[in-house]
C-alpha cells in the first residue's frame, strides 16, 4: 500500500475506513433493533419455548419484571449447579427476547449483607447452606408487576397502551429455589409464574362435599388445613347442590369431595361441566373415615353408608371403581397406636416417592402421601380413556372386602392373616384423558346440551378422601400462644400441585416434562458398562475359586488328635497356588481397568483432534479452494 500513488493509497484508506463505520452501524442496528437469528440443533430442542410458553408471553399484556437471584461467589465450587444456573438463565432470556419488551430481566448476585441478599429474603426465596466460605446459595426467580423506580422501568411502562397501565396490578410471585432434580419442569414453572403474574384474580375453585371439610364454626371447628391452603391462593366456592343444575363456567376447577346419592340433575351438571372443558376432581372412597353420618353396621350387605361413588359417570368414562374393595399394602404399611400398643396398619398406606408418578408435574417433587382405607380404579374392557397414575400401590398388596377392614377396626394386624399379595400396582389416583361422550344422550334435546368433549379432555380420579383430613398429615403445635401447622407428609402439597395445575390456562397445561440439559456421553457409558461385565465375570470366578479352595483346604483338614506334617505341607502348597491365582486375578481386573480408561482417554484424543484440527483443517482447506477457483477464474477472464 505504501508503494501505491498517494491518490489511490487515500482513496483505499477512505474506502477502508467507510468499511469500518458501516460494520459498527450495521452490527448496532442489527444487535439493537433486528432480533437475532438463533438455530436450536439440540436433540431435545431444549432451547426452544414450547408453545404453550410462546401463547403464554404473546398474551402478556402489561410490564412484568423478572429478577434472577443468584450467588456466584458462594457456588464457585459447585459446577454443576453454576450449569444449572446457565441453563436457567438463558432459557429467561429467550423468553425477554420473545416478549418484546413486555417482560424485563435482570441477574443479581445477592453477597451476604447486601440489599440483593434482603430483598431475595424480603421476597420469599429459599437459601441453602453449604457455599464457599459458608455462604448461603441463593438460586430463585421473582417475579414482580411492580415497576422498580429506575428511568428505564418507567420508559418500559410508558411503551403500553393507557388501558393496560390503568388496569396495572401490583403482583409479587417467586420461586424458592430452582431445583436441579426438577429441571424437566423448569419450563412450566417459569410460564406458570408468568401466567400468574398476568392473572389480575385469584382463580375461582368450587367445592361439593358432603364433608365438614369447611369445619363447624358454631362448635368452633376449624377449616381443614387443605382447605385453608387452598383459600389462600386461590377463591374458593362452597356450591349447594340442592337446586343445582349447571356449573359456572368460571369456575376453573370443580372438587366433588365423597359424592353420595347425587340427583341426576347434579350428575348431569357434571357431565356438562366436563365436556365444556372444565377441569373435575373427583375424591371417591370405600370407606370414609371423616363421614359424619353414623356407621350402619349391616352384615348382610357388602356396602356401607361411608362409601361414595358416581357410577354412571364412571361406567360413561370407562373406569372401573369398586367400593366394595379396600387395598391393603403391607409393604407401605404406616404404623399406628392403638390401645398402648404399636403395630402397622395395612389398610393406612404411607406412599413413597416410588408409588408417585416422578414424570407429572404434580407429583415430581413429592416425597410422602398418606392414605387411609383406599379404593383403587381400573379400565373398563371398552374403554376409549386413557389412565395415567399418579399415585398407586407397590406390587406387595392385596384388594380384601371393604367390610372385613370394617370389622378389624380394633384388630388391624388380622388383615395381615392370610394375606396374599397379588403382584399388582394398584391405581390410587390417576389422570383420565380422552374424548368423552356424554352420560345422558336422553337430554340431547335440552338447550346447549354437549353431546362430545373436545380431544384429549381430562378429569382427576383420587380413591380416598381421608387424605384430605389432618390427621394423616399435619399436626398443630402451640408456638408463643398461636397455633403452629406442622407437615409430617404432603397430602397438602398434593391438592396444592393438583389445583394450581388445573387452574392454569390451557396453554399452560399444555406444557410437559422436557429433557434435562445434562447429555450423558453415551459411547463412554457403553465402554464403562462393558468393562463391568467384564469385572464381574472375574469377580465370580475369583469368588469360585475361592470356594473351591476353602472346600479342598477342609478336606485337606488332619483329623484331631492327630499330626501329619506332609498333610501340613500340601495345604501349604495348595493356599500358596490361590494366593499366586488371586494375585494374577487381581492384576487382570487392573488390566480390564487400564484397558477401559485407555479407550475413554483415545476416545477423548479423538474428539479433541476431531474439534480442535481437522474441522478448523477442513474449513480452511475449503477457504483455500474457494479461493484458488476464484483466482483461477479471475486469470482467465482477464486472460480472455
Amino acid at each position: 500500500m505504501f508503494g501505491l500513488p498517494l491518490r489511490r493509497r487515500t482513496i483505499l484508506l477512505s474506502g477502508l475506513l467507510a468499511l469500518i463505520v458501516a460494520y459498527c452501524s450495521i452490527t448496532l442496528i442489527t444487535s439493537r433493533w433486528l432480533a437475532p437469528e438463533r438455530f436450536d440443533l439440540t436433540q431435545d430442542r431444549l432451547y426452544t419455548l414450547a408453545p404453550g410458553t410462546r401463547q403464554i408471553v404473546d398474551n402478556v399484556d402489561r410490564p412484568l419484571w423478572l429478577t434472577l437471584y443468584f450467588s456466584q461467589h458462594a457456588t464457585k465450587d459447585l459446577p454443576t449447579l453454576r450449569s444449572y444456573e446457565q441453563r436457567v438463565a438463558e432459557m429467561l432470556q429467550e423468553i425477554v427476547a420473545r416478549s418484546h419488551g413486555r417482560i424485563r430481566l435482570q441477574i443479581a448476585d445477592p453477597v451476604p449483607y447486601s440489599d440483593d441478599e434482603a430483598s431475595a429474603e424480603g421476597n420469599g426465596l429459599t437459601p441453602l447452606n453449604g457455599g464457599s466460605n459458608g455462604e448461603r446459595i441463593f438460586f430463585g426467580l421473582v417475579g414482580t408487576t411492580r415497576p422498580p423506580t429506575s428511568e428505564a422501568a418507567q420508559d418500559t411502562l410508558a411503551d403500553f397502551p393507557q388501558q393496560a397501565r390503568e388496569k396495572r396490578f401490583d403482583r409479587t410471585l417467586a420461586i424458592p429455589f430452582f431445583d436441579p432434580n426438577r429441571e424437566t419442569f423448569l419450563e412450566y414453572d417459569v410460564a406458570k409464574l408468568l401466567y400468574q403474574l398476568s392473572e389480575p384474580e385469584k382463580p375461582r375453585i368450587g367445592v361439593i362435599t358432603e364433608l365438614p371439610v369447611m369445619g363447624a364454626p358454631a362448635q368452633g371447628a376449624q377449616p381443614w388445613s387443605v382447605m385453608h391452603q387452598l383459600q389462600q391462593l386461590f377463591d374458593v366456592e362452597m356450591i349447594d347442590t340442592d337446586k343445582l343444575k349447571h356449573i359456572d363456567k368460571n369456575i376453573q376447577v370443580l372438587l366433588l369431595i365423597h359424592p353420595k346419592n347425587l340427583s341426576t340433575d347434579v350428575q348431569y351438571a357434571l357431565d356438562q361441566y366436563v365436556l365444556g372443558g372444565g377441569h373435575l376432581v373427583v375424591f371417591v372412597d370405600p370407606f370414609s373415615e371423616s363421614d359424619p353420618a353414623p356407621l350402619i353396621d349391616d352384615t348382610t350387605s357388602a356396602t356401607n353408608n361411608h362409601s361414595s361413588n358416581l357410577p354412571r359417570l364412571f361406567a360413561d368414562w370407562g373406569v372401573s371403581f369398586n367400593p366394595d374393595q379396600v387395598v391393603l399394602d403391607r409393604a407401605r404399611a404406616l404404623q399406628i397406636e392403638l390401645a398402648g400398643a404399636n403395630l402397622a396398619h395395612p389398610a393406612m398406606l404411607g406412599l413413597s416417592a416410588s408409588e408417585l408418578n416422578r414424570d407429572d408435574v404434580i407429583t415430581a417433587s413429592l416425597q410422602r402421601v398418606n392414605v387411609s382405607t383406599t379404593g383403587h380404579f381400573d379400565l373398563l374392557p371398552d374403554a376409549n380413556t386413557r389412565l395415567i397414575p399418579l399415585m398407586q400401590s407397590s406390587s406387595d398388596a392385596e384388594v380384601v372386602p371393604t367390610q372385613r377392614v370394617i370389622e378389624a377396626s380394633t384388630n388391624p394386624s388380622s388383615l395381615l392373616d392370610g394375606y396374599q399379595p397379588q403382584g399388582q400396582n394398584y391405581v390410587i389416583a390417576a389422570r383420565l384423558r380422552g374424548t368423552f361422550a356424554s352420560a345422558f344422550p336422553e337430554f340431547a334435546k335440552r338447550p346447549g346440551h354437549l353431546s362430545t368433549s373436545a380431544p384429549n379432555a381430562e378429569v382427576i380420579l383420587v380413591a380416598d378422601t381421608d387424605l384430605l383430613t389432618d390427621r394423616l398429615w399435619v399436626e398443630t403445635q402451640s408456638f408463643l400462644g398461636q397455633p403452629l401447622l406442622s407437615a409430617f407428609a404432603n397430602n397438602g402439597d398434593f391438592i396444592n400441585n393438583m389445583v394450581d395445575n388445573l387452574s392454569g390456562s390451557s396453554a399452560l397445561l399444555s406444557i410437559r416434562g422436557r429433557s434435562t440439559s445434562q447429555r450423558p456421553f453415551t459411547r463412554v457409558q457403553g465402554l464403562r458398562r462393558v468393562a463391568d461385565r467384564k469385572f464381574l465375570q472375574k469377580e465370580k470366578e475369583l469368588e469360585s475359586e475361592l470356594a473351591d479352595t476353602k472346600r479342598r483346604l477342609e478336606e485337606l483338614q488332619p483329623s484331631k488328635g492327630t499330626r501329619d506334617t506332609s498333610t501340613s505341607a500340601e495345604q501349604k502348597q495348595e493356599i500358596e497356588q490361590f494366593l499366586q491365582r488371586q494375585l494374577a486375578i487381581s492384576k487382570e481386573l487392573r488390566d480390564v481397568q487400564h484397558q477401559l480408561n485407555a479407550e475413554i482417554d483415545a476416545l477423548g484424543t479423538r474428539l479433541k483432534v476431531i474439534n480442535i484440527v481437522m474441522l478448523p483443517a477442513l474449513i480452511t482447506l475449503v477457504g483455500l479452494m474457494y479461493g484458488w477457483k476464484r483466482t483461477r477464474r479471475n486469470r482467465r477472464q482477464r486472460s480472455g
